[in-house]
């Protein structure tokens, strides 16, 4: 049976939908940078995404190929994830998308090295006839988190960040983002599928003790 980071990694992809404190440790994605709405039709963020999956199934689908990954067994494709933050802001005006700076990115399993990447983009790159020279292996510690299952639009998220700082108070703990710890969303629902009010969207938080 394929690997399913989903159900082996339950704590950190389907969490209650209350906040809970979490010791994220440190893994290695697929990773695409950009700034800009991500609703843009035709945006930077959709052309982002787009080489993601690219370098994902070629690195994923890469048994069938001459290239061995050293290692390498079966699994699941991940989902989306995206780290977003403005300038000059600790928390994220939904309001604005326009200013929105992110990083979009799709785990990788541990066998997967530097080496085997950089096959897979220029593999992509050749046939998908597609530039995905922007895609980079980024390993990222989150370290010390709080989060919870956010169920519904996107834009209703506030209500739920705002569950998240309330029981941080409650705990002695304050959001630590900025210095390169952001705001952090994990899709776990196809937008162009499922109904607005279903949707399943995990979102994290990095923190610290008071």
């Amino acid at each position: 049976m394929a690997f399913d980071f989903k159900k082996e990694y339950k704590e950190y992809y389907m969490p209650k939908n209350k906040p809970e404190i979490v010791d994220v440790p440190r893994a290695n994605y697929i990773a695409v940078r950009g700034k800009g709405d991500p609703n843009e039709e035709g945006g930077e963020y959709q052309k982002a995404v787009g080489v993601l999956y690219a370098v994902a199934y070629t690195l994923k689908m890469s048994y069938k190929s001459d290239y061995k990954i050293t290692g390498f067994f079966d699994y699941v494709a991940p989902p989306l994830e995206g780290f977003w933050w403005q300038e000059g802001m600790k928390g994220v005006d939904y309001s604005n998308k326009s200013t929105f700076h992110w990083i979009s990115v799709l785990r990788l399993p541990d066998f997967i090295t530097q080496a085997d990447f950089n096959w897979a983009v220029e593999t992509a790159s050749r046939k998908k006839k597609m530039d995905c020279s922007p895609a980079e292996y980024l390993s990222i510690d989150e370290g010390l988190c709080v989060q919870m299952m956010h169920i519904g639009p996107y834009d209703d998220e506030p209500a739920s960040v705002a569950a998240m700082e309330a029981f941080l108070a409650e705990n002695g703990y304050v959001n630590d983002m900025g210095e390169g710890r952001f705001h952090h969303e994990i899709y776990l629902s196809d937008p162009r599928k499922a109904a607005p009010e279903k949707m399943k969207t995990v979102i994290r938080h990095p923190i610290r003790k008071l």
